[in-house]
């Protein structure tokens, strides 16, 4: 009778450490966090060069000037809906002392999805591209000019201002 009583015990402290070890399996704790992070519209505008170039050649056999590719790298955080343009507008006419050619013989082609071709103008900015939402976006422009026997000797030069709009 001894030995069934002290089984008996035994079954009793098992179940008792079962009992108390699932109680505390279920003990749970709760927290919140809140996130916040802001995305403001960006741009930002690359040019392959700081400058543009053409090589003198004769009128008779080279009748417009060409400069390199200009190569344009164009970057835009806005609304699904916002409109990005890409405008460039001249700082005057070329120059060479008191010798000019006017601004409106520079004119561009271009290659790349939304770039425009156009011509340079001091007086209002000139498209070159326009796009709708966020994105990258790379086109390039090559700029021309008429070769002429009526150009003064002189090195001449003007500025091209680009500004790229993000709304």
């Amino acid at each position: 009778m001894r030995k069934t009583l002290w089984k008996v015990g035994l079954l009793t402290s098992a179940v008792v450490l079962l009992m108390s070890s699932s109680a505390y399996a279920q003990a749970t704790a709760n927290a919140s966090l809140n996130v916040t992070v802001n995305v403001n519209a960006r741009a930002r505008l690359t040019l392959g060069s700081a400058a543009l170039n053409f090589a003198d050649a004769d009128p008779a056999t080279v009748p417009t000037l060409t400069a390199g590719a200009l190569t344009v790298d164009v970057g835009a955080r806005t609304t699904p809906t916002g409109n990005i343009t890409l405008t460039v507008l001249a700082t005057g006419d070329l120059a060479s002392g008191t010798d000019n050619i006017a601004i409106t013989n520079l004119t561009w082609t271009a290659t790349g999805t939304g770039f425009t071709a156009g011509t340079s103008s001091a007086a209002t900015a000139q498209s070159v591209g326009a796009w709708t939402g966020s994105g990258a976006r790379n086109g390039s422009q090559t700029y021309s000019l008429p070769n002429s026997w009526a150009y003064a000797p002189g090195t001449y030069t003007t500025t091209l201002n680009y500004t790229l709009t993000v709304p």
